[in-house]
């Protein structure tokens, strides 16, 4: 079968697509014939042998796609020719994947495979964000980070979603609309973000800030906060892991919380289906939509990669394995 393959890390314009061995179906498994797969931030740090996760070399990337049950083992929920979405951590970018049962996920016919790419990593690490580690509240405020991107646009819908007020940051005029098409209820420019931030709440600040930029702008990050708000870190796109003064968080009782989904579901893969089942209602009746930027062809994985290596992605960004 084609797959993407990271021969050597030498980052997203050294990922080639060739042939490779079609995976076997193992106990506890579910073959599914991918048709799109998702393209995320950690995928472009895995070219580069940067993500905690270091596979041996060669290895086929690609951590969530949709398509189709193509075989499945004896007792197992799904049948074959169901339309499925899928978080095999590793693999999505091939023409079959092998995925452990617990991270497959059944996908309404009424959602395109587009969709159902989109949402496993974005969709998953978000709703542990803002749930479990920033216990969001009806009417409370949250300002995003990098909001034209997948986990920035994840943020703003589930955000809406929660009955939060919802103030997207992007880094230019032209990821404005992106956001705005997402669900943001304001958007604002990074390069003051601060002082709209107070501005739009009076002064007050913000609850939550959703954080997977990181860089120079995690301290204008914790002075937007309000009393006994919450700055979720989440990533570092920027490239820069900032450091925090502690005594900051004294002046308004405020808290920095880490937000490892992956370190949190991979004791446990069954918590992967409570948060799909949660999901899936916001995601039935349109509450959930993830904005699809750019289509590639598998054979374009490295210009997929590099979009999102360079910040240039508006929304999600996949790949069309089948047509």
């Amino acid at each position: 079968m084609r797959a993407a393959r990271v021969t050597s890390l030498d980052g997203p314009s050294s990922v080639t697509v060739g042939e490779v061995d079609e995976p076997a179906l193992t106990p506890g498994h579910v073959l599914v014939d991918v048709h799109e797969a998702g393209v995320s931030f950690p995928d472009v740090l895995m070219s580069r042998g940067l993500y905690q996760m270091r596979p041996e070399l060669p290895f086929v990337p690609g951590a969530e796609c949709a398509g189709v049950v193509r075989e499945v083992g004896e007792g197992s929920a799904f049948r074959v020719g169901d339309r499925v979405a899928a978080f095999p951590v590793l693999g999505g970018f091939a023409e079959t994947v092998a995925v452990p049962e617990a991270m497959v996920f059944a996908l309404p016919d009424a959602v395109s495979f587009e969709t159902g790419a989109a949402l496993p990593m974005n969709y998953l690490t978000v709703h542990f964000a803002l749930t479990r580690r920033g216990q969001l509240e009806r009417g409370e405020t949250v300002l995003v980070h990098g909001a034209a991107g997948g986990i920035g646009t994840a943020a703003i819908q589930l955000a809406r979603a929660m009955d939060a007020r919802v103030i997207a940051v992007v880094s230019s005029d032209d990821k404005i609309e992106t956001a705005r098409s997402a669900g943001a209820h304001h958007v604002v420019l990074a390069d003051g973000f601060l002082a709209a931030a107070k501005e739009l709440t009076g002064g007050r600040g913000v609850d939550v800030v959703v954080d997977p930029v990181g860089g120079d702008r995690f301290t204008d990050s914790l002075r937007s906060l309000a009393p006994e708000g919450r700055l979720l870190v989440i990533g570092f796109t920027a490239g820069q892991i900032p450091e925090v003064k502690v005594n900051r968080l004294l002046l308004n009782n405020i808290s920095v919380v880490g937000v490892g989904w992956g370190a949190f579901w991979m004791p446990d893969p069954t918590y992967l289906r409570t948060q799909w089942d949660a999901i899936l209602p916001l995601l039935e009746s349109g509450a959930l939509a993830p904005p699809i930027g750019t289509r590639h062809r598998l054979d374009d994985v490295a210009a997929a990669l590099t979009e999102i290596d360079e910040r240039r992605a508006h929304g999600k960004v996949t790949l069309t394995v089948r047509q």
